[in-house]
């Protein structure tokens, strides 16, 4: 048995024997423990999935993301949510959101909870924080940290159990900011991160984890070299270097030396996602995709229309629609199994798949996205 695959399997009987299941966020280490019996059967079940992917998977989802609200408050050019998300906007029910976690709960371990939009615009997201945590799901989600300037919202947000926070600020100066986060204040945002590190403090609370997140562009990489200092001066838990993604579709899509990525695209390469073609410059693609979604992870729009990811803004390959079909049978309905059966055969016939992230050198999700994590006042280690 080659010495990896040993290892592997190695770490995976540790894992069912001691109930820890070790995961991340953005490299973020998630060490979930005393997993119930049921979910560590399907933990193992759908990890064979991923690697044999079988039309019908044997398994449950064991990360699921859940959209509040595609509505956002900011303008950030290459997001499909800015002004050309083909599909309407508004908030998930409640109501849903716990149809949802009831149906499939006893199976996850982490829930994403953000997709097209700024999740703390839907009122009902600290109650559905804390509805998942109620149900010993662990929750993550991201913010364009805009929404916590009351010392009763940060206490509303500690209090939810939510696990981590991440805070999306790629820039450290108002000019920076703005090029990319428009419509965004930076002050604000910094004024909130401060508020909940001390309620945090004040409340004597371990969470929620707060990463703040820096996607390096063209503007701003000349910051990297201060990010550290920036962050610990705030009081957050990490620092997070994430690379942007130059595929995916209008106005994301290589067009050449004068597409619109090409004022967002980093110049140092080491914070570029994809390997590029010396000659041509044009990213190059894989010959087998990673991607491991249709076998554990789905995504929930907050119109209950459940796509096979993130990647499918304007729920163009929508499976089917939660709030009328129980998700489990969506998840092993026809749909998704000729998806799977598609993506197995020839994944390059799928769009949403071709002109996925994963479908270029170097854009596999995970953490390639994320180079760079510095773990700062906590006991979890650094890197």
């Amino acid at each position: 048995m080659p010495r990896g695959l040993f290892s592997r399997w190695r770490s995976v009987l540790g894992q069912l024997a001691t109930r820890s299941v070790r995961m991340e966020f953005e490299g973020i280490p998630l060490l979930i423990e005393n997993v119930p019996f049921r979910k560590l059967c399907n933990w193992f079940a759908t990890g064979l999935a991923t690697y044999v992917k079988p039309e019908n998977t044997w398994g449950w989802p064991l990360q699921l993301q859940i959209e509040p609200t595609n509505r956002c408050n900011l303008q950030c050019p290459l997001c499909p949510g800015t002004d050309n998300l083909n599909r309407p906007k508004g908030n998930m029910d409640p109501g849903l959101f716990r149809k949802v976690i009831d149906e499939i709960g006893d199976k996850l371990f982490i829930l994403y909870l953000w997709n097209w939009g700024e999740p703390f615009l839907n009122p009902a997201i600290y109650e559905m924080i804390a509805y998942a945590r109620g149900k010993g799901i662990r929750v993550v989600t991201d913010t364009n940290g805009h929404l916590f300037g009351e010392r009763e919202t940060a206490d509303k947000l500690i209090q939810s159990g939510l696990d981590i926070l991440s805070f999306s600020v790629d820039g450290i100066t108002q000019k920076s900011y703005e090029a990319y986060r428009r419509g965004g204040d930076l002050e604000t945002v910094l004024q909130g991160i401060r508020l909940i590190v001390a309620r945090k403090r004040a409340l004597k609370s371990q969470t929620p984890f707060l990463a703040l997140r820096f996607m390096v562009m063209r503007h701003n990489e000349h910051e990297i070299p201060q990010l550290q200092a920036f962050s610990r001066a705030l009081g957050v838990d990490a620092l997070v270097i994430k690379k942007m993604n130059p595929a995916f579709r209008v106005p994301y899509g290589e067009k050449g030396p004068n597409g619109p990525e090409e004022a967002f695209l980093p110049k140092d390469s080491r914070y570029r996602r994809f390997a590029y073609d010396p000659a041509s410059q044009a990213a190059l693609k894989v010959r087998r995709n990673p991607c491991r979604n249709l076998w554990r992870s789905a995504t929930i729009n907050w119109d209950g229309m459940v796509s096979p990811c993130c990647c499918d803004p304007d729920g163009k390959y929508s499976l089917g629609n939660s709030n009328e079909t129980a998700f489990r049978s969506i998840w092993r309905g026809a749909a998704y199994c000729r998806m799977r059966s598609n993506f197995r055969s020839d994944w390059q016939q799928i769009p949403i798949c071709r002109e996925c992230t994963n479908a270029y050198q170097g854009g596999e999700m995970g953490s390639a996205m994320f180079p760079e994590l510095f773990l700062l006042n906590n006991d979890r280690g650094s890197s």
